[in-house]
């Protein structure tokens, strides 16, 4: 398994952000990238889960292009604080289906 992008800088995370407002694909790719560690972590915590956690990774990423294309940088979070609860809910919500599926 390949390490972790590092986290982008300041400055290079509002011209990314910037640049994916206006509909770069390569952008979006590029903050989904440098932001695959903040998954890693949010899965850590549900990994005591039946789930394996390659489901848990896939599911935390869709939340995460979902976060980094509905960010909104003028509500005053940062990009990481937004897609933490993006992760979160993602995760949840594939929880919540599991369960209804074993009703």
């Amino acid at each position: 398994m390949q390490p972790f992008q590092k986290p982008l800088s300041g400055e290079e995370e509002a011209y990314y952000i910037e640049q994916s407002q206006l509909g770069n694909q390569e952008a979006i790719d590029i903050l989904v990238e440098h932001n695959m560690r903040l998954v890693a972590y949010i899965v850590r915590k549900y990994q005591y889960f039946d789930n394996e956690k390659e489901d848990l990774i896939s599911v935390g990423t869709i939340g995460l292009i979902k976060a980094v294309k509905s960010y909104n940088p003028e509500k005053g979070n940062r990009l990481a604080t937004y897609a933490l609860r993006c992760i979160e809910n993602e995760v949840l919500m594939m929880f919540r289906q599991k369960k209804k599926m074993l009703k």
